[in-house]
């Protein structure tokens, strides 16, 4: 097979900046994004946006059962063919805009997501994997391992009292194990992005942390981040006629602010605020 550069040269595959598109080509670092995904022995891998085909090489070259990529770019069709061709019956190509492809349709289980995803639609993508774990837990993807801007992964794996930690991190520790794999300069790309990247793996709990209705959850979030700075018996006036008493009903000091509140407690607080709002009514 030709190398990456001369694959990207001779189907003249520029990166587009309105794709999102920056392309790992140290075949190095892509070994290691397969392995951080785990064993991959009897897995269907899905990679999203291929590009010239770096990191589909490394799950090619892995145990995976199979593996699946979702393109949107014409350009890289023709790359991921000859690729298909490399590698006999080992290679699908979802030729498909990843924000509307059914990955559960699509791939038979078990499902492993590896993937550099597009920087304009990274956080999307994630939403609607979250939403389908949600609605089908334990039956949708084993792992998640998926590069983001360094500031979007902060955001989803950050801890309770950072700066980072958000009604993102909530929702996504809320339904998986979150683990940070590597940190990624700019110049690991091309071309180099303005921003530093990371690989981080969400490994779906088999059930939610705290078994509540995944509306009242974004409700109370969105009340308590849109007003991350005030505290809480402030910011939950927006869904509470009393916040004071749904805090401590919760176990929650009405003096905290969002970003103070443990993701377990988050949880409670909705179910709180459901129980209250139900009997209300």
């Amino acid at each position: 097979m030709r190398n990456l550069q001369d694959t990207i040269h001779r189907y003249g595959l520029a990166a587009k900046k309105s794709l999102g598109q920056h392309f790992l080509l140290d075949e190095g670092i892509t070994d290691r994004i397969a392995r951080y995904s785990g064993a991959l022995k009897g897995v269907h891998a899905i990679e999203i946006g291929p590009g010239p085909g770096g990191l589909t090489r490394s799950l090619l070259r892995s145990k995976a059962k199979h593996v699946y990529v979702v393109e949107k770019d014409d350009r890289a069709i023709a790359i991921m063919q000859e690729l298909a061709e490399a590698f006999p019956g080992r290679l699908t190509i979802l030729h498909e805009d990843a924000l509307s492809v059914n990955l559960l349709e699509r791939v038979p289980a078990p499902r492993r997501i590896i993937a550099n995803l597009p920087y304009n639609i990274g956080t999307q993508l994630l939403l609607n994997w979250l939403e389908q774990i949600y609605a089908t837990p334990g039956s949708n993807f084993e792992s998640l391992t998926l590069m983001f801007q360094k500031e979007v992964a902060e955001r989803i794996t950050a801890a309770p009292g950072s700066k980072a930690y958000g009604s993102l991190s909530v929702f996504a520790q809320w339904l998986c194990e979150a683990r940070w794999d590597m940190d990624l300069p700019p110049e690991a790309f091309s071309p180099p992005p303005k921003v530093h990247s990371a690989v981080i793996t969400l490994t779906p709990r088999e059930k939610p942390l705290v078994e509540v209705p995944k509306e009242a959850l974004e409700k109370v979030l969105a009340a308590a981040f849109n007003q991350r700075r005030k505290m809480l018996r402030v910011s939950l006036k927006t869904i509470s006629d009393c916040p004071t008493d749904l805090l401590m009903r919760a176990n929650i000091d009405p003096c905290a602010r969002a970003e103070q509140i443990a993701v377990r407690d988050f949880c409670l607080l909705a179910k709180t605020y459901l129980d209250l709002t139900t009997h209300k009514e």
